[in-house]
């Protein structure tokens, strides 16, 4: 049984900040999209859409640095478990990459969506 199930939610948090910490230091992919988050963050403070598309816009991003921190622990947890180069884990790998994609890619669709919403509003 794992002891850390019934910790108090404050100290659950740690671990869930510890690994925010951890891809900012180690993961380039994650220090950038950060960086997009920021400047989109930016952007909706200039362009002031309405509360929707903030949280649209939020959702999205969010859902691409969930989508790089899964990729992370799969990649981490792959390694750890077969260091060696094999095809099975290459495809693991390989498909928690595209994972990521595709969240960019919704993510940009979302801020085109917000920017010809805007154009035309």
């Amino acid at each position: 049984m794992d002891d850390r199930k019934n910790l108090s939610f404050a100290r659950r948090l740690r671990f869930a900040l510890a690994g925010i910490g951890h891809a900012l230091r180690t993961e380039r992919s994650f220090r950038t999209q950060a960086l997009c988050l920021v400047l989109v963050m930016v952007g909706l403070a200039i362009l002031q859409p309405p509360p929707l598309w903030w949280g649209v816009v939020i959702l999205a991003s969010a859902g691409v640095l969930a989508a790089e921190l899964f990729n992370t622990a799969i990649e981490h947890l792959a390694d750890h478990l077969h260091p060696e180069t094999h095809p099975a884990i290459r495809i693991v790998k390989d498909c928690a990459a595209a994972g990521v994609l595709l969240a960019v890619v919704g993510a940009i669709g979302v801020g085109v969506a917000l920017l010809v919403n805007l154009i035309r509003g």
